[in-house]
């Protein structure tokens, strides 16, 4: 299986359109496969990429960590999705107490159905954690239609830490997952402009990274394994209760459910995933995607904007991941051996 699963990625690592990869695939039986190509580091010098390096997941922080966190206070009953923000966070918008912001849900949020901005450079208002936070919290944002939003997710990672009283980084998350730096060999990123270096072991996020480097949008590290051993406990039901299992699968819109992204046409996970598949991808060039209906997840995990996210490789990880996931249905339908 792994060599026809692996063959898009072995190919545009060896082509230069990316420097490194691995993949991952686990089925519910708890098979796996894992296969590794490329380079860790193309600057400041060489290093050879390994099944044991972290990667930088970016966005596959918000399902894997921030929306796991939040379904798992649900069920404990610290909060209710669909009570409003403000009961974890009172002092949200708290001068103008008819702001928009004080209405959104948690669920909202996790859907991201709210009227926020995808992005906003927080980071270019300082670097004082928790100045930016109040910052977040106080700012009368833009208003929009529902898109993907970084600052849903910093809003509900602040709510994490005002219901637990401590920071994200106290989360006690499984080995192969962690806020950085990681305790191992990591990955190289992009050479920032901003922080006029190489970023390696360090959030390649830069309002992540402003925020302290973890936050509820971005900050998470993973080795392919460690990302591998969450998706089969959603695969399997053992890495999440029964309401939580339901939250992640059931849709909230047509495509999105709590955390994570539906399987609609021609999006990243490939037009092949059973319906009901759900993933997610992170801008570094990484993605998570899990079949409920074949008892299979796969996670490509690549340095695509090593050593700058202005490339080629931004095209190529858009056709990657549809051709990838399209190789892994394929391999796993014809025997999975």
């Amino acid at each position: 299986m792994l060599e026809a699963a692996f063959a898009p990625t072995a190919a545009a690592v060896a082509s230069g359109a990316i420097p490194g990869a691995a993949l991952g695939v686990v089925a519910a039986d708890g098979r796996r496969w894992v296969a590794v190509a490329g380079q860790a580091a193309l600057v400041p010098s060489h290093e050879l990429l390994t099944r044991a390096h972290w990667f930088d997941l970016a966005s596959l922080t918000k399902p894997v960590a921030t929306a796991t966190m939040i379904l798992r206070l649900a069920d404990a009953g610290a909060l209710d999705l669909d009570r409003p923000l403000t009961d974890a966070i009172p002092d949200l918008r708290q001068y103008d107490l008819t702001a928009p912001e004080r209405r959104l849900t948690f669920r909202d949020c996790l859907a991201h159905r709210t009227h926020l901005p995808a992005v906003e450079p927080v980071y270019t208002y300082g670097d004082d954690a928790a100045r930016l936070k109040a910052f977040i919290l106080q700012r009368e944002w833009r208003a929009g239609p529902p898109v993907y939003s970084d600052v849903n997710y910093m809003l509900l990672g602040i709510a994490i830490e005002r219901l637990t009283g401590a920071p994200l980084t106290a989360w006690a998350l499984p080995a192969g997952l962690s806020y950085g730096p990681p305790p191992g060999p990591a990955v190289a990123t992009e050479a920032c402009p901003w922080r006029g270096r190489v970023l390696q072991g360090e959030v390649h996020d830069e309002n992540a990274a402003a925020l302290g480097g973890a936050a509820g949008h971005a900050g998470l590290f993973g080795t392919v394994d460690g990302v591998l051993d969450h998706a089969q406990g959603l695969l399997d039901g053992s890495g999440a209760s029964p309401a939580m299992l339901a939250a992640i699968r059931t849709p909230v819109n047509a495509a999105r459910t709590c955390g994570w992204d539906s399987r609609v046409a021609g999006w990243p996970g490939s037009d092949a995933c059973a319906p009901g598949t759900i993933g997610h991808t992170g801008f570094t060039g990484t993605g998570l995607w899990i079949d409920v209906a074949r008892g299979l997840a796969w996670t490509l995990l690549t340095n695509r904007v090593h050593p700058t996210r202005h490339g080629a490789a931004a095209a190529t990880i858009v056709a990657l991941r549809p051709a990838t996931g399209d190789a892994v249905v394929a391999a796993f339908d014809r025997g999975g051996a």
